[in-house]
């Protein structure tokens, strides 16, 4: 099960779509909005859990302490922190030096359980290769509705009153964003975490299952799934005018299908509030794909993902005559797709200035 916001975002969207039609009974104001969040352009890190073997550690990180190996947790594969204060950190080539630029963004997703203590920890700073002495900063809490550290103070998620227990379990999608100083947390849709000035340079990350996390009736309902770092960019208007396009690695679908997941939401309304700022400008929304599975079917699903965004623009309130749909499957990758990253780079929409 999934708290009533998870819920009421999923059924509207998997309403609004159905093999990439919009449905016209369905309203396009989704809880997520207002959500404003737009995730780094220049993937640096990304685990979607892909050919992954159930009980081993997971292959794209390192182990700073404790447990963890990788699992099915209903219909998902995720990765598991066995026991309380177990630490993993992304595993990169020179895993010492700075490998979080001035701008980036972290995104994943993970699980909640009820009546029971559950939350998961955030460092900026390599547990394993590097000092925290350098990274002086209590780490970021993210709990089911609230997160923070000590040192800033924290915020609730958006219409709970208090920081009290949930009755059910469920998925939390948890974005974070650094530029040069300042950073912002974002539960689902709502942003809860607003720090103008961190203080410190992250130069690392390590993601931990706390010390007292009890989660499940016997400790194991300690789940997360869907890492990304990215690099941030400049803004959307300059990097049309500049490049002609804007290349959105945020519009996420669900497995070979055309449901837009909510998490798009932040770069959908960054491009809706482009197009209503400047009616001069119209756009083509053109779907690519990795090259996984049949050529043909990956050009088939490009399409029909591209008229996806389309179609929930126009019904946002975009004139369709601005815009238009193309697809061109695995057919003009960005990356390499022999990588993690690459592959995710290649799953892209792109809006292209026409």
């Amino acid at each position: 099960m999934k708290n009533l916001t998870a819920i009421s975002t999923i059924m509207i969207l998997t309403v609004m779509f159905s093999a990439g039609v919009l449905q016209a009974q369905t309203q396009a104001t989704l809880k997520w909005n207002k959500y404003d969040f737009v995730p780094g352009e220049k993937i640096i890190f990304e685990d979607n859990h892909e050919n992954e073997q159930n009980g081993e550690f997971p292959s794209r990180w390192d182990l700073a302490e404790g447990s963890v190996e990788n699992a099915s947790f209903g219909e998902y594969n995720v990765i598991y922190f066995k026991e309380a204060s177990s630490c993993i950190i992304p595993f990169f080539k020179d895993p010492a030096k700075d490998n979080l630029p001035d701008l980036f963004t972290i995104e994943f997703d993970c699980w909640f359980e009820p009546d029971e203590y559950c939350q998961y920890l955030i460092d900026f700073w390599d547990h394993k290769n590097q000092s925290e002495s350098v990274i002086d900063i209590y780490p970021l809490v993210i709990n089911a509705n609230h997160a923070g550290d000590k040192r800033h103070g924290e915020g609730v998620y958006t219409g709970e009153e208090e920081e009290g227990e949930i009755t059910a379990g469920f998925w939390r999608h948890v974005a974070i964003s650094f530029n040069v100083r300042a950073l912002k947390v974002y539960l689902d849709d709502a942003r809860v975490v607003n720090i103008p000035n961190l203080g410190i340079n992250p130069e690392g990350l390590t993601i931990c299952c706390d010390g007292m996390n009890t989660a499940g009736t016997q400790g194991i309902n300690r789940f997360i799934k869907n890492i990304r770092i990215a690099e941030g960019a400049v803004k959307l208007y300059d990097k049309l005018m500049q490049e002609g396009k804007i290349v959105a690695n945020g519009i996420r679908f669900d497995v070979n299908k055309t449901i837009i997941r909510a998490e798009s939401m932040g770069i959908i309304n960054s491009i809706f509030g482009l197009m209503k700022d400047h009616p001069d400008i119209n756009l083509s929304v053109e779907g690519h794909t990795d090259n996984d599975g049949d050529d043909i079917m990956n050009q088939a699903l490009s399409e029909k993902r591209a008229q996806a965004v389309v179609d929930l623009l126009v019904k946002m309130g975009i004139e369709g005559s601005r815009l238009s749909a193309k697809g061109w499957g695995e057919s003009k990758p960005f990356g390499p797709n022999n990588t993690s990253e690459g592959k995710a780079a290649n799953r892209r929409v792109e809006f292209v200035k026409s």
